[in-house]
């Protein structure tokens, strides 16, 4: 069945919590992007899967939008509806034989981790420093400092398109590096809500912890709007580390540069347009791999309507 839009069936369903032409690039951390054709926000789960599920009933096309991290939206925007999850809620099960984190899938990670981690719960100190949404990060098996979500995941409550709501453990995301089944087949289902587990800790250890990772970040990863990591990270190598081997740090297209502290940060220096950032990348990836025969693999998503940049 082709999707369709059709505005009056938004409307009767929507009311006044439907938008117009919103613009997008304040909603991304690489501040570019068009705007979206239609924008609803969603304030809790179960708003976001009553919305969902109407927009698929109707096969009208939408995006999910979280922190708006590790994406990069066409200057042509999104001719569909954008759904901006802000379903935020976090709940803490501290008495349990495992202890665990419930979080809605918009919720903040950082803002997660760091309640665990005020409450001396342990386990997701990793998580302090990455951006985005707890939903992003279970979608996309976030990780940093030698951990990711795989190892938190109890389980992760989706709403898949024909088979309605189902809860999944870490062996059914099917995860590997920054990958997961929902990821490999985009459109097939949202995810709701996740169950993170956690430990009961030292406090003093959580919060050198969390003073080591802070510090690091500061150290290695550059200021400024970007989409976070733009290339997943060969096997056995890093995707920074080739491209600075290149001589690549502080390439240019238009107002995006490949960052001078950290190669796989582009960063945008307020002028950028999602096309720098398109032809920035394309530009990349063929000196990196004409010149070592590694073809670079996007950790972000290229969102929108891109054939008007060809």
């Amino acid at each position: 069945m082709t999707p369709r839009m059709d505005e009056k069936l938004l409307i009767e369903r929507f009311d006044n919590r439907l938008r117009k032409d919103v613009p997008l690039a304040n909603l991304t951390t690489a501040k570019v992007g068009g705007s979206a054709r239609y924008f609803i926000s969603a304030e809790s789960a179960a708003q976001l899967a009553a919305d969902v599920g109407y927009l698929w009933s109707e096969n009208i096309p939408f995006l999910v939008l979280g922190s708006g991290s590790n994406i990069l939206v066409s200057d042509a925007g999104i001719e569909a509806v954008v759904i901006h999850n802000k379903a935020k809620l976090i709940h803490f099960d501290e008495n349990s034989a495992t202890p665990s984190l419930y979080a809605e899938s918009g919720a903040i990670l950082i803002t997660a981790a760091r309640q665990a981690a005020m409450r001396g719960l342990t386990g997701l100190e990793w998580a302090t420093t990455i951006p985005g949404t707890v939903g992003g990060a279970v979608y996309g098996n976030a990780g940093a400092h030698g951990a990711s979500m795989q190892q938190n995941l109890l389980l992760a409550d989706i709403l898949h398109r024909t088979k309605g709501y189902l809860s999944l453990n870490t062996e059914q995301m099917g995860y590997s590096y920054r990958s997961s089944a929902l990821k490999r087949e985009p459109g097939g289902a949202i995810i709701l809500s996740a169950r993170l587990v956690v430990e009961k800790g030292d406090t003093e250890r959580i919060k050198a912890l969390l003073n080591e990772f802070a510090a690091r970040r500061k150290q290695t990863q550059p200021p400024g709007p970007s989409m976070g990591s733009t290339f997943k990270n060969p096997a056995g190598d890093s995707a920074g580390r080739i491209i600075d081997s290149l001589g690549l740090k502080g390439t240019r297209v238009g107002g995006v540069q490949v960052s001078q502290m950290h190669a796989n940060f582009f960063i945008n220096d307020g002028s950028a347009t999602a096309r720098d950032y398109r032809d920035l990348i394309l530009l990349v990836q063929g000196i990196v791999e004409e010149k070592t025969g590694t073809r670079l693999e996007l950790e972000i998503e290229m969102i929108g309507d891109w054939k008007e940049q060809e």
